[in-house]
Protein backbone atom coordinates (compact mmCIF):
# COMPACT_ATOMS: atom_id res chain seq x y z
CA UNK A 1 0.00 0.00 0.00
CA UNK A 2 0.92 3.37 -0.43
CA UNK A 3 1.71 5.94 2.22
CA UNK A 4 -1.32 7.80 1.38
CA UNK A 5 -3.06 4.54 1.45
CA UNK A 6 -1.91 3.75 4.89
CA UNK A 7 -2.89 7.41 6.05
CA UNK A 8 -6.70 7.12 4.81
CA UNK A 9 -6.94 3.77 6.62
CA UNK A 10 -5.89 5.30 10.37
CA UNK A 11 -7.69 8.11 9.59
CA UNK A 12 -10.79 6.31 8.74
CA UNK A 13 -10.34 4.40 11.86
CA UNK A 14 -9.52 7.01 13.95
CA UNK A 15 -12.73 7.76 12.95
CA UNK A 16 -14.36 4.35 14.17
CA UNK A 17 -15.65 4.07 10.59
CA UNK A 18 -14.76 0.19 10.85
CA UNK A 19 -15.99 -0.22 13.82
CA UNK A 20 -19.62 -1.42 13.08
CA UNK A 21 -18.85 -4.04 10.24
CA UNK A 22 -20.23 -7.15 10.16
CA UNK A 23 -18.72 -9.86 11.71
CA UNK A 24 -16.11 -7.53 13.00
CA UNK A 25 -13.98 -9.57 15.22
CA UNK A 26 -14.18 -13.09 13.73
CA UNK A 27 -11.91 -14.94 11.62
CA UNK A 28 -12.25 -14.78 8.00
CA UNK A 29 -13.62 -18.28 6.36
CA UNK A 30 -11.74 -18.31 3.23
CA UNK A 31 -11.63 -21.91 2.90
CA UNK A 32 -14.23 -21.98 -0.43
CA UNK A 33 -11.94 -19.30 -1.58
CA UNK A 34 -8.88 -21.12 -1.84
CA UNK A 35 -11.02 -24.52 -2.49
CA UNK A 36 -12.51 -23.20 -5.65
CA UNK A 37 -9.83 -23.66 -8.94
CA UNK A 38 -7.74 -20.29 -9.38
CA UNK A 39 -9.10 -19.93 -13.09
CA UNK A 40 -12.50 -19.39 -11.59
CA UNK A 41 -12.12 -17.46 -8.50
CA UNK A 42 -12.03 -14.32 -9.99
CA UNK A 43 -15.36 -15.05 -12.02
CA UNK A 44 -17.21 -16.38 -8.60
CA UNK A 45 -16.14 -13.54 -6.58
CA UNK A 46 -17.67 -10.98 -9.12
CA UNK A 47 -21.41 -13.03 -9.10
CA UNK A 48 -21.31 -13.88 -5.22
CA UNK A 49 -20.36 -9.74 -4.74
CA UNK A 50 -22.76 -8.97 -7.46
CA UNK A 51 -25.54 -11.27 -5.12
CA UNK A 52 -26.01 -13.28 -7.92
CA UNK A 53 -27.82 -16.85 -7.31
CA UNK A 54 -27.68 -19.06 -9.62
CA UNK A 55 -30.74 -20.91 -11.38
CA UNK A 56 -29.95 -24.29 -9.95
CA UNK A 57 -28.92 -23.15 -7.11
CA UNK A 58 -32.13 -21.30 -6.25
CA UNK A 59 -34.06 -23.84 -7.50
CA UNK A 60 -32.65 -26.98 -4.81
CA UNK A 61 -33.36 -23.68 -2.09
CA UNK A 62 -37.07 -23.46 -3.04
CA UNK A 63 -37.47 -27.16 -3.34
CA UNK A 64 -35.59 -27.43 -0.38
CA UNK A 65 -38.29 -24.73 1.52
CA UNK A 66 -41.20 -26.80 -0.64
CA UNK A 67 -39.85 -29.86 1.28
CA UNK A 68 -40.05 -28.35 4.94
CA UNK A 69 -43.44 -26.58 4.22
CA UNK A 70 -45.03 -29.93 2.54
CA UNK A 71 -43.51 -31.85 5.86
CA UNK A 72 -45.42 -29.38 7.94
CA UNK A 73 -48.84 -29.17 6.14
CA UNK A 74 -52.21 -31.05 7.63
CA UNK A 75 -54.49 -30.67 4.84
CA UNK A 76 -54.51 -32.81 2.07
CA UNK A 77 -55.42 -30.49 -0.21
CA UNK A 78 -52.33 -28.22 0.62
CA UNK A 79 -50.05 -31.25 0.81
CA UNK A 80 -51.06 -32.32 -2.95
CA UNK A 81 -50.69 -28.71 -3.64
CA UNK A 82 -47.41 -28.24 -2.45
CA UNK A 83 -46.51 -31.92 -3.98
CA UNK A 84 -47.18 -30.63 -7.15
CA UNK A 85 -45.39 -27.16 -7.02
CA UNK A 86 -41.90 -29.42 -5.31
CA UNK A 87 -42.07 -31.99 -8.23
CA UNK A 88 -42.60 -28.86 -11.04
CA UNK A 89 -39.45 -27.68 -9.47
CA UNK A 90 -37.49 -30.83 -9.63
CA UNK A 91 -38.32 -31.24 -13.10
CA UNK A 92 -37.04 -27.99 -14.26
CA UNK A 93 -33.71 -28.54 -11.96
CA UNK A 94 -33.11 -31.74 -13.88
CA UNK A 95 -33.82 -30.63 -17.15
CA UNK A 96 -31.57 -27.48 -16.08
CA UNK A 97 -28.66 -30.26 -15.23
CA UNK A 98 -29.23 -32.39 -17.99
CA UNK A 99 -28.96 -29.70 -20.53
CA UNK A 100 -25.54 -28.60 -18.67
CA UNK A 101 -24.04 -32.01 -19.33
CA UNK A 102 -24.72 -31.75 -22.82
Amino acid sequence: MTKSADEAIRAAMERGEFDNLPNKGKKLDLDDYFNTPEDLRLGFSVLKNADYVPEEVQLLKEIGELQERLAQANEESERKKLLKESEGRRLKYNLLIERFRK
